[in-house]
């Protein structure tokens, strides 16, 4: 099955356009609102890089599920 998302909004403009795995792959500033210092501090203190490396983080992971697990509960 394939999914299409617009991504648009959430991408600095240099990476509009691009595909997921494209996306996943570029640098963490390729977030909306992620700026290069913000990228630099999240190399130096988790090893974040890319896109897909915060998305896969154990500690971004672990603070996602607890925030739904209380959404969940309400």
């Amino acid at each position: 099955m394939a999914v299409s998302v617009d991504l648009d909004k959430q991408l600095d403009k240099a990476y509009e356009g691009l595909g997921v795995s494209e996306v996943l792959d570029a640098p963490v500033a390729a977030l909306a609102g992620v700026s290069e210092g913000d990228a630099e501090k999240l190399a130096a203190a988790f090893g974040i890089k890319t896109v897909r490396d915060l998305g896969s983080n154990k500690f971004f992971a672990l603070a996602a599920a607890l925030v739904a697990l209380e959404q969940a509960a309400k």
